[in-house]
């Protein structure tokens, strides 16, 4: 693995060669690994805990073998009958050998791993991004290249959650483990859901989006990161401008999902006693 890590930064520094068979097969061999789920562009560090300080290591070099994957693609007609494509990358197959349920018209590419029972309604699942297993990808949502989705999550319908690529030091959107994102949310530029978080429908968080926590006597502010089975709901809070003040979306952290062992039952009351639209 070193190796291929080695020959993937000098081609990133040097494109010239990328004309190297063996660059090439290093390229191509990390897109299939990524396809397979060997390898992640992201992945929880061992010590991970329930909390802000919690990390992820990000693996640049993989996102660079995405990015050099491109030029080495050509353009080529991929036909679906009655449907026609036009792209550098081939369409994600052998779903039935996968055990993965996919509705017409879900799209997956090639270079995006979709483990085990994963259920894609009409969606979309870019390159590089990890979708684990038991995970609901709902009508119209679209995951973002490289974005990491971790078991039994929910994305409602027409959720967006952002790609990545460049520029590569930046952090992918992660949602971790058994968190329900309610419909038309938007979660960009590296945000971080922690496990079993709920989310209303219409959030948007970026990574410079306040996520205020209401619940206590005092707020407390959070940026690009929503605690582990944190209900939020979007909101707003007036910022003073040169020409006056005005309302500036955040969102709110309005209560907390019980930490029950039936999560079903814990995602029902949290949507229920604090009156969360999905």
């Amino acid at each position: 693995m070193q190796e291929r890590i080695k020959l993937i930064e000098a081609a990133w520094q040097d494109r010239t060669l990328l004309q190297n068979t063996v660059v090439q097969e290093a390229v191509f061999q990390t897109v299939e690994d990524l396809d397979k789920g060997v390898l992640r562009v992201a992945e929880p560090n061992a010590n991970q805990s329930d909390n802000a300080t919690s990390e992820w290591t990000v693996h640049e070099w993989i996102k660079k073998a995405v990015i050099l994957y491109f030029p080495l693609r050509k353009m080529e007609t991929i036909e679906c009958p009655p449907f026609e494509f036009h792209d550098k990358i081939p369409l994600k197959k052998n779903y039935a050998e996968l055990g993965v349920r996919v509705v017409p018209h879900a799209i997956a590419r090639h270079g995006a791993f979709i483990n085990k029972d994963v259920v894609m309604m009409p969606s979309y699942v870019n390159i590089g991004a990890y979708v684990d297993s038991g995970t609901m990808v709902d009508t119209w949502a679209t995951v973002g290249s490289c974005a990491q989705i971790g078991k039994h999550v929910h994305l409602s319908g027409g959720v967006g959650v952002g790609g990545v690529l460049e520029p590569v030091q930046a952090a992918p959107v992660i949602i971790e483990d058994g968190a329900f994102i309610g419909s038309r949310c938007i979660l960009v530029e590296g945000v971080r859901v922690g496990k079993e978080a709920v989310l209303g429908a219409n959030v948007t968080i970026t990574g410079s989006s306040k996520i205020i926590d209401v619940t206590k006597q005092e707020p407390v502010t959070y940026r690009g990161y929503v605690p582990p089975r944190s209900v939020v709901i979007p909101g707003s809070y007036t910022k003073k401008f040169p020409a006056g003040k005005y309302n500036v979306p955040c969102a709110l952290i309005i209560g907390q999902r019980s930490a029950s062992t039936d999560l079903k039952t814990s995602l029902n009351e949290a949507l229920r006693q604090n009156d969360v639209a999905v």
